[in-house]
Order: structure tokens, then sequence, then C-alpha cells
């Protein structure tokens, strides 16, 4: 009776709060979105996808890689001047006018919070003098980022022409913006005070993204619709150092599709501290000092499978021996870590002083050394 009351309390308590949490040892269950991904931006890998590379129109999402650009090409207390042509657009508005003055640091916050179209345009005319040249400009930014299947066409993210992307791409995007620390700072906020018009005025943005009220974890990104796209959602979402990523394109249901996919994420993943292996001290052939002591940087973190922690492989690479002169970080070996047949990190191990070396040898010291060489290579074989 005990199991039963706890389990209605739990369904109970969850639905009041506007969500329910399934979590799966196999996946995030049943996901609404026509395409969706959950992405962990370290390895590059996906947790889980579904329909990921299915090119579809992804709305609003769009004002991620228009942000992007106006903060790369653009100071943030640039003070932009709005033009009548360039607010010209239908959908949701910030509410600009021609004329008004507004900074564009503001100018992104209010975009990117209240998904502003008008700001966008704002956005395109400031940074390139016109949408089509924006346009370019946020196609050749997608090709570095590598996103091999977006064509960007307005920088609203309003349906034209062959305006679309994949699940897979745009988590490449939200990956890129995320190490962007004035977008990443943004896109968390649940809302912000603007300043805009002719004299500038105080004006409180909110932000669309629910999640950031429905799940503790949450920490951005942006909201996106239109007829044809239907819901659009990329978030991102952090807990106990690791973080991660989801993606839907037209989905049904995408709060509890993003909470869903986060639980599984956060149950199946862990920030492990990689293991400092110690290194011997390698000979030096014909120096003034005859080891030196091998040095590699302190390894980071990295995000895991909680089920590869225990198979986590680290093979040290280095000579027998190296010939002076050495200088000291010079790159004489590697540090491999690994699990099975995927690399998880590769850090350089590099000597840690100079060794000058001896005085030109004569002929048989020289035969010598070369003998050497000769042996430690048949050795190798």
């Amino acid at each position: 009776m005990k199991k039963y009351l706890i389990l209605i309390t739990t369904v109970f308590l969850c639905f009041v709060k506007g969500f329910t949490v399934m979590v799966r040892a196999d996946g995030p269950g049943s996901i609404s979105s026509y395409s969706a991904i959950l992405y962990e931006p370290q390895s590059g890998r996906a947790l889980f996808e579904k329909d990921a590379h299915a090119k579809r129109p992804m709305a609003s999402t769009t004002k991620i890689m228009t942000a992007l650009l106006a903060v790369e090409n653009c100071p943030p207390d640039m003070v932009v001047t709005v033009t009548d042509e360039a607010v010209r657009v239908e959908g949701s508005a910030l509410g600009l006018r021609g004329g008004d003055k507004i900074t564009m640091i503001d100018l992104v916050t209010g975009m990117l919070l209240e998904s502003g179209n008008d700001a966008a345009n704002v956005i395109a005319y400031t940074v390139s003098d016109g949408i089509k040249a924006f346009a370019d400009l946020m196609n050749k930014r997608a090709a570095e980022i590598g996103m091999k299947n977006t064509v960007f066409v307005t920088p609203s993210g309003l349906d034209q022409g062959e305006h679309s992307s994949t699940a897979w791409d745009m988590a490449l995007l939200a990956a890129e913006c995320l190490n962007n620390e004035t977008i990443a700072s943004i896109c968390q906020k649940k809302s912000a005070v603007i300043k805009f018009g002719n004299p500038p005025r105080d004006i409180r943005v909110s932000n669309h993204n629910r999640l950031l009220q429905l799940y503790p974890h949450a920490i951005g990104m942006k909201t996106g619709f239109t007829k044809k796209s239907g819901r659009c959602l990329v978030s991102a979402a952090q807990k106990d150092g690791v973080r991660l990523i989801g993606i839907t394109l037209k989905a049904g249901d995408d709060w509890n599709d993003h909470i869903a996919m986060y639980e599984y994420g956060f149950s199946i993943t862990k920030l492990v501290t990689l293991p400092r292996p110690k290194l011997p001290r390698i000979e030096v052939a014909g120096g003034l000092d005859s080891q030196i002591s091998p040095t590699f940087r302190v390894p980071p973190q990295r995000v895991m499978l909680k089920s590869e922690e225990e198979n986590l492989r680290v093979d040290v690479a280095l000579p027998h021996f190296l010939f002076a002169p050495v200088c000291a970080k010079d790159v004489i070996g590697n540090v491999r870590y690994s699990v099975g047949d995927r690399e998880i990190l590769r850090l350089d191990i590099t000597a840690s002083q100079n060794v000058k070396s001896l005085p030109s040898p004569g002929f048989f010291k020289r035969f010598g050394r070369k003998f050497i060489m000769l042996f430690a290579e048949w050795l190798k074989l």
C-alpha cells in the first residue's frame, strides 16, 4: 500500500508542475517531435536522435545564428539607428520604429528574448547592409561550424525559399553559441531591461523559453514557430558539470520532449577526472645531462557515459632515449585516453628542460653513437 501511495504522490507532483518526467535506460521514451537530438558537445556525439538529419524549417531558432554574427561583427556598445526599411517585416516584433536608437547588445537581447523579427532585420542591415548579403554571411558561418544541411535565407527565420536546417546542424550551432559568453549569458535570462526609442527609454523584455521555468537545469536557448515549421526549440541544460544540448523540430510537446531527453542524458553521463599517469625519466645520449623528466599538462575533466568509465584506458607513448640537444617544451611523446576504439583525449608530452650537446666527439665516439642508433632501431623491429 505504501508503494502505491508514493507512486500516486510522485505522479501528482509532476502533474502540478506542468510536466511528466520519463526516464528509461534505453532512451528518453516517446518523443513527439518529428526530428530530435540530444547532443553532448564536449565529445561531439548524439546520446539520442530521431530523424536528426532530415531537413526542416527551423523558424525563429534561426535567430541564434543572427545573434552570433551580430556579436562577432559589432561592438556591444555600438549605437544603431533603426531605418524604416529594416523594420518592414511581418510576425513577432520588438516594436522598433524608424529613427529609434538602440545599442547592439540591447538589440541582440531583445531579439533573443522577445524573438523580434524587426530586431533580426535591423541586425542584418547593420552588419551586411541588406538581407541577401547577411544570408550569405550566415551560410558562410554555417559552413565553418560544419552545418552541412542548412540553408539560411532570412535572419528572422520566416519561411522563405529553401530556408531550413536539421536537428543535428542546429545542435552544432547551439554548441558554438554556448562557447560565446555574451550569447550564453543572454539566452539564460528570464527577462531583461533594454533601452530603445527616440529618445531611448527602458523597456522590459521577457524570454519565451518556458523551459527556464519548468526545468531547474535549463540554461537557454531559443524557441521558434511558424505554421510551416511547427514548434521548434533549441535548448541547453547543465547538471553536475555535464552540459547537454536538446533540439526538437516540428514538436507536439516540446517542453516535455526536452525534459525527458535531459533526464535520460543526465542519468547516463558523468563528469570524469582523467587519471594522471606517472612518467619515467628519459635517458639522453650525447648531452651534458644524462636524463630529463618528461611532463604534460594536467588532464581536463571529460564527460563520459557512466558505462564507459570502468573501461577507460590510458596509453603512454615515449621513446626509450633522446639525443642531445633537447629543448624544453619539445614534444617527445603523448598520453592517449580512450574507451574501446574511441579516443577521448590526447595530450602532448614535452621535455621539461634544455639539454645541451657534449663537445663534438671524435671519430670513434661518432661511430659509437651511430651504432647505438642502429641498435635501437633494430630493437623496435
